[in-house]
């Protein structure tokens, strides 16, 4: 296991050298992890910090057929080992087995999805950075093999962070292509679905967004990307909630997601319900708000209160002393914040750093 964790370490994008994108990286993680641990597929997960929905998704052939249905499964239907469960937990591993007590068939997800498809246990990692989640990782046992262990969840839990460090990177670091804003579509994109999270029409701007996600998951076209049916699906738990058919989803129940696309650019994909005899569902795609920006890459460097203050207050072009001062803290406080977010941001100079952190 720690030779696997010495080539987890290695793979991390952050890494002088290291070249691959966020869907070589997850897919090059999963084929270490086989190696100690035997599963019949395996789901990585990367979301967005704030509302945990998906901004992209890896999975195994095989899993592709159910994984819509898992979907609506962890928005939807009450059951063991939820997401947002995972992340409160102490160690935000479990396995379906060890939360059953060996009894598979008292989840649902097990019963009405996994047992049909022919799997049979499910361990669930979240991957927490800084005190943040960055994804989640599903492994999958087939039908009729062994049970996942306590050791194999203790051994998942001890490289769960490093998982997490490389896709924390990769929510803050624009790839090799840089966005052009030639190629941004000029008009918000704008897409309705109905209530089967059918696609009932699209405007220009969004299917172009639609081909960048697709291509992002490797999708078939026409197919629904991840953080489109992540959006929705929020909405109808949403509806569910305030008609007391389920359980409040907490604080993270906003239909937002904001990803950093192949193409350099910060896009906010959101959902809504439209008004009207057919109670569509509206999805729009947007450029991220600078304030959303800002708070995704400040905890992606896992800036402090204070130094999240202080890196905010850099564009206003303010001098040492007047950032002491309107900090009510002294000079000296003021470098040593400076040389701390220098060092988290990889960067050398004020000038840099505003330019990482506000003008993406």
């Amino acid at each position: 296991m720690n030779e696997v964790m010495k080539a987890i370490i290695q793979l991390d994008p952050g890494r002088a050298g290291s070249a691959i994108d966020s869907q070589q990286y997850r897919e090059a993680v999963i084929t270490k992890l086989r190696t100690v641990i035997p599963f019949a597929a395996a789901c990585c997960t990367a979301v967005d910090p704030h509302t945990l929905l998906t901004t992209g998704a890896v999975t195994e052939q095989g899993l592709e057929a159910v994984h819509s249905e898992l979907f609506e499964y962890e928005y939807l239907h009450g059951d063991y080992m939820k997401h947002e469960q995972l992340i409160q937990a102490e160690i935000p591993v479990a396995c379906l087995s060890g939360v059953t007590g060996g009894q598979l068939e008292q989840s649902e997800r097990y019963r009405e999805v996994l047992q049909p498809a022919g799997f049979g246990d499910e361990l669930r990692a979240a991957l927490m950075a800084g005190g943040v989640c960055w994804g989640f990782l599903t492994l999958f046992r087939q039908s009729g093999s062994p049970l996942f262990g306590a050791g194999e969840c203790t051994a998942i839990a001890s490289i769960a962070p490093y998982i997490a460090d490389g896709l924390r990177h990769y929510a803050s670091s624009p790839p090799a292509e840089v966005w052009s804003m030639e190629r941004q579509p000029e008009d918000n994109g704008i897409m309705v679905l109905n209530d089967r999270l059918i696609p009932v029409s699209t405007n220009t701007a969004a299917n172009n967004w639609l081909e960048q996600l697709r291509r992002a998951e490797r999708l078939e076209a026409g197919s629904l990307p991840g953080p489109v049916r992540a959006v929705a699906l929020r909405v109808l738990a949403g509806e569910q909630v305030r008609a007391g058919l389920a359980d409040d989803a907490g604080p993270a129940s906003r239909a937002k997601v904001c990803l950093l696309t192949g193409d350099g650019a910060y896009l906010t994909v959101t959902a809504s319900r439209l008004d009207g005899p057919d109670a569509a569902l509206a999805v729009s795609f947007t450029s991220t708000r600078p304030s959303d920006i800002f708070r995704l890459l400040a905890d992606a460097f896992a800036l402090t209160a204070r130094e999240r203050e202080l890196a905010g207050m850099l564009s206003l072009g303010l001098s040492t002393k007047e950032l002491a001062e309107s900090l009510h803290i002294s000079p000296y406080t003021v470098q040593d914040h400076l040389k701390s977010i220098f060092a988290k941001a990889g960067v050398s100079s004020r000038r840099e750093l505003i330019r990482r952190l506000l003008s993406q």
